[in-house]
């Protein structure tokens, strides 16, 4: 639904805004219970209510329960604002409300018709081959309303957040508190959901791992799946297409797995991984038989032709026609090229800055940095737009591995894969040489200049590079610096750390924590996104920290290892999965898109053409 309820539209316009913000006032006032000209907790409530003397805060308290079944949209306020600037927000509130929010490509300023967030949810990657951001831009957060945020859980920063990015009209403040609730609750193994905690000096660790599957895609998979099923058109199904370099593949198994019954109906998921790109315990991951239509293939080549072939049957409407008509299936995403990916993990992001400032490391409005293990971009453009909507980040750091094609192109404005293979290294996860969401960087940094986007993504697409001008690239240089590190200097990474505190870290926020203690100056505090739990690269930690005879069983060496750290625990969901799921026969296919092409489907076919 994009049009509101007729109850909802306003008689005609919003009329005089002083006008508009008296009786807002009124209102404000009635619906405190009295008519004070103040709303301190000591106040009584003088109107006839549950009895003289309660003060007006547990009267709003046990109030809430009633608002939160029907309220349409909230109203976020700072603390000391005056009545008047209430009404403000109150108004511009509406005003958004009454008004759809649209969609554009980076490469196409102009569509024929209008795209909404459920068109983009769904459809995962825009006609002309670019990839969707907001045609009015990321909202922004004044300092008052982020230190109302402070002393509030995860879930209650995501609700708030995210109902700033989504509009009412395609999933409404209640539907979307159902879905972060169900997204963020007993299946993450820590309460806090992605703590943050103290590593050395001036840097702290984001444990983004405590999800079903031990990586920090959870922190999107679990909610993207609901608001993929909620933004489905009727009448057709869909195949949900991913690659992955390790984490995305189980991560989007586990949370379409956990769709309710009439969306698996309709709903397919197909995984293609690098059959040699992945570790053991990944792989046994995306070969556990979930529930409902998911599948996992693995191909024999690298993550970035498997990108590469996915992103190819998009474009090609002879194979998207065809499955459409004979099938009644159309195509999907669910790679951080899909909005809905993006959008969960600007929330971590900013409930990162917001513990600290909780803790009292911080106050609101003092600097940080933030380091990111780097291959797709996404997780590094999350932080960009976390940025954006008011968080004091001073500067992104992008950290690569040997596979170090983002760091020369932000150190040297070349992006170029000629002559470039993909070197497999310790930290899969960003074993990627073609990083997609970095087309929505340059979008941003070059102020929406759609058509430079598109000729250097059509570039790099048709003859393998691109290069920025000298003034571009100091844009980019003000926005994030990058780093890359070695093999050798990952596993000392790991070491050090453990001999110092006894934290373990995995081989991916090993490279962030390299990276981060070259570039970083030591005048803020440094937040490191740790992406995976370390159980996740087992052979590679027993490695790093020089431990003989390592048990050939995954689940061996993760008991092992829990016994060798001090912190962070065991993955209880990880070493669940590994212990109790059965595996299911595993698919493979050779580095040819004709093969790829013939697994869709079979897939297809399997899920949604058998006879009952």
């Amino acid at each position: 639904m994009r049009h509101l309820p007729q109850r909802f539209k306003p008689a005609g316009h919003l009329g005089n805004a002083a006008h508009q913000a008296k009786r807002c006032c009124r209102l404000f006032r009635r619906r405190c219970g009295g008519h004070h000209s103040q709303t301190g907790e000591n106040e009584s409530q003088q109107d006839s209510g549950p009895g003289s003397g309660v003060p007006l805060k547990n009267i709003l308290r046990y109030r809430k329960q009633f608002y939160e079944k029907w309220l349409d949209v909230r109203v976020l306020c700072g603390r000391g604002e005056t009545v008047m600037e209430v009404a403000d927000k109150v108004i511009h509130t509406l005003e958004r409300y009454n008004n759809a929010e649209t969609y554009i490509s980076t490469r196409s300023n102009e569509t024929s018709k209008s795209v909404y967030f459920s068109d983009v949810v769904v459809d995962g990657l825009a006609k002309d081959g670019g990839l969707y951001v907001p045609r009015n831009g990321f909202p922004k957060l004044e300092p008052c309303e982020w230190v109302r945020l402070v002393d509030k859980s995860y879930q209650e920063r995501a609700l708030v957040l995210l109902e700033k990015c989504i509009h009412p009209s395609d999933v409404s403040a209640l539907d979307l508190k159902t879905m972060v609730t169900r997204a963020y609750g007993s299946n993450f193994g820590s309460e806090a959901i992605a703590p943050v905690r103290h590593l050395m000096d001036n840097q702290y660790v984001q444990e983004l791992f405590h999800g079903p599957t031990a990586s920090f895609k959870d922190l999107a998979l679990q909610l993207m799946p609901q608001m993929f099923a909620h933004c489905l058109p009727p009448m057709c199904n869909f195949l949900v297409l991913v690659a992955t370099s390790g984490d995305t593949g189980s991560a989007v198994l586990s949370g379409f797995s956990g769709l309710k019954d009439v969306y698996k109906h309709k709903t397919g998921v197909l995984v293609f991984f690098p059959q040699d790109g992945v570790s053991e315990i990944q792989k046994r991951q995306m070969l556990v038989a979930y529930e409902g239509n998911v599948r996992s293939v693995s191909v024999k080549s690298d993550f970035d032709f498997c990108q590469r072939s996915i992103k190819r049957m998009f474009g090609q409407a002879g194979l998207t026609g065809h499955l459409a008509v004979e099938y009644g299936t159309l195509l999907s995403t669910a790679n951080s090229i899909n909005w809905a990916r993006l959008l969960p993990q600007v929330v971590y992001h900013t409930s990162s800055y917001l513990d600290l400032c909780r803790s009292g490391v911080i106050s609101f409005g003092a600097p940080v940095d933030v380091c990111v293990p780097s291959g797709n971009f996404g997780n590094a453009m999350s932080a960009l737009y976390a940025r954006h909507m008011g968080i004091p980040i001073r500067k992104v750091i992008c950290a690569s591995n040997r596979n170090r094609v983002i760091t020369d192109f932000i150190t040297a404005g070349a992006y170029d894969l000629r002559s470039r293979p993909l070197l497999p290294s310790l930290s899969p996860a960003i074993d990627i040489l073609k990083s997609s969401n970095l087309e929505r960087f340059i979008y941003h940094v070059t102020d929406g200049d759609s058509h430079l986007v598109k000729a250097l993504f059509t570039s790099l697409d048709g003859q393998g590079h691109f290069g920025v001008s000298g003034q571009l690239l100091g844009r980019i240089q003000e926005q994030v610096s990058a780093g890359s590190c070695s093999e050798d200097e990952c596993l000392s990474a790991i070491r050090a750390v453990y001999e110092r505190t006894g934290y373990v870290m995995d081989t991916h926020t090993a490279v962030a924590k390299a990276v981060g203690d070259r570039l970083q100056d030591g005048s803020c505090p440094l937040v490191i996104c740790s992406t995976a739990h370390y159980g996740k690269f087992a052979p590679a930690v027993f490695q790093a920290l020089g431990i003989q005879g390592v048990p050939c069983e995954p689940v061996e060496q993760l008991k092992e290892l829990s016994r060798v750290a001090k912190c962070p625990e065991a993955h209880r969901g990880l070493m669940k999965c590994l212990e109790g799921g059965s595996v299911r026969g595993h698919r493979s296919c050779q580095a040819d898109y004709g093969e790829m092409v013939e697994e869709v489907e079979d897939m297809i076919q399997d899920s949604f053409l058998k006879v009952a």
